[in-house]
């Protein structure tokens, strides 16, 4: 078989991380809910629907850049194999895919992913349209576990700037657990990071005039009333995008509009609101240059490269295991 799926999740996991998050976000202060809880059906609807806005530019400067220096990027890495964290489709991953197949050493993509309709899809997509690539898809939760099959060199590639949904201490752990796997020599890891800007345009990607964005920060409500029989009301709550000027961060933000009470009742717990209370609901850190660097090269994965689009909106880093 071209394609083997590998489930390393057991059948009740989201329920029970979902449960466990829940539980922390409505039980202590301040709330706060990670931001993979937003992306059921209805909202992976939505995320696709927020990467064609005009104001959201990340995906479009990313792919940008992808497609202008996917060859180099074949070149300098050689890469057997291509293992993609929080693959998804794998729809942009198709211009690496294009490149490395034209260079003549890819032999393996492994995609990860938590959710294995996902990637039976994009499998057998992908395996239609590149009839001598094998496809070793893995389920799993790259945050705690970090599967990295095949041969060697490597590429791995985290792209949308999701390095940016974890804080400091989580992206020092993560990237430390990801230097640990990255054994062969020659293993390379492909980044994707969104810079820092001009507020203004970092607020709009956020909080854009169709609302696409609010929909998609309620839907994870939506998921939470569906999932553990709550009560909450859309209604109850605005989406805020701020900018943590400290942080350098976007914060996605759910604002209780009016005290109230939200039942969970699986959890057989009563989450109390005032007027103005937030659960934050995702970050988004934005990087410069310098700090990255001196933070991968903590981590023993040192760049050798950077590029950016035209506008230098967004970057790509290229860098290796030490």
């Amino acid at each position: 078989m071209r394609i083997t799926l590998d489930n390393r999740l057991p059948a009740d996991h989201a329920a029970r991380a979902l449960r466990a998050d829940a539980g922390t976000a409505f039980t202590e202060r301040p709330r706060t809910l990670p931001p993979k809880w937003f992306y059921d059906a209805h909202g992976s609807v939505l995320f696709d629907r927020i990467t064609r806005l005009p104001e959201y530019y990340l995906a479009r400067a990313e792919k940008q850049i992808l497609r202008a220096h996917a060859a180099e990027i074949a070149e300098l890495t050689g890469a057997r194999t291509l293992v993609e964290l929080g693959s998804g489709t794998s729809e942009k991953t198709r211009v690496l895919l294009d490149a490395l197949t034209e260079a003549g050493t890819l032999k393996l993509y492994a995609p990860v992913d938590v959710s294995d309709t996902t990637l039976e899809g994009a499998a057998e997509s992908l395996c239609r349209d590149y009839p001598d690539l094998s496809i070793a898809a893995t389920v799993a939760d790259f945050e705690t576990d970090l599967p990295l099959p095949g041969a060697g060199p490597r590429l791995v590639a985290f792209l949308g700037s999701t390095l940016g949904n974890l804080t400091p201490d989580q992206r020092a752990a993560f990237l430390a657990r990801l230097r640990s796997v990255l054994t062969h020599e020659g293993d390379a890891l492909l980044l994707g990071v969104d810079l820092v800007k001009e507020p203004s345009a970092l607020i709009r990607a956020y909080d854009d005039d169709q609302g696409v964005t609010a929909a998609f920060n309620k839907n994870v409500l939506r998921v939470l009333n569906r999932e553990l029989h709550a009560t909450f009301d859309l209604g109850a709550f605005d989406h805020k995008a701020i900018w943590n000027a400290e942080a350098e961060r976007v914060e996605m933000r759910l604002r209780a509009r009016v005290s109230h009470s939200v039942e969970i009742h699986d959890l057989n717990l009563t989450a109390e609101f005032g007027r103005g209370e937030d659960i934050l609901t995702e970050i988004s850190a934005k990087f410069r240059r310098e700090p990255l660097t001196e933070e991968l090269t903590r981590a023993g994965l040192p760049p050798t490269h950077w590029w950016t689009d035209p506008q230098s909106r967004f970057a790509l880093l290229l860098t290796t295991r030490t």
